[in-house]
């Protein structure tokens, strides 16, 4: 008698473009701070698009293409991000600090934390 599973793979499943999944290792802070100098670098330098000039298309891959939506939401992103980085660059960590400070002696003492204390 022949079984119900005898045509069945037993292997394991395999997701489209595994091969294009890259396992990253933890980089350092050194690597992290060089990355991000070079991005702050990058968008100092990049000259800014005008309205008539069209985006250049990312270079053709072997790997999937990208929908419209996904498209949108990378540049988008990308364009957080760099937001983000600029605006980190223009304040030292020292200025925030004092920002910050100044933030807090401002708020009333209504949102100070109160004394909880049993023994009074």
């Amino acid at each position: 008698m022949s079984s119900e599973y005898q045509h069945v793979s037993k292997s394991k499943l395999k997701l489209k473009n595994e091969s294009d999944i890259k396992i990253s290792k933890k980089r350092s802070k050194k690597q992290k701070k060089k990355d991000m100098e070079k991005q702050i670098r990058a968008v100092m330098q990049e000259p800014p698009r005008t309205n008539n000039e069209p985006p250049t298309p990312p270079p053709a891959s072997k790997g999937r293409v990208l929908t419209k939506a996904e498209e949108s939401f990378k540049k988008m992103q990308e364009k957080m991000q760099n937001k983000r980085i600029v605006e980190k660059a223009q304040m030292t960590h020292k200025q925030r600090v004092e920002q910050f400070n100044q933030h807090l002696d401002s708020l009333t003492e209504h949102f100070d934390i109160p004394k909880v204390s049993w023994t009074k």
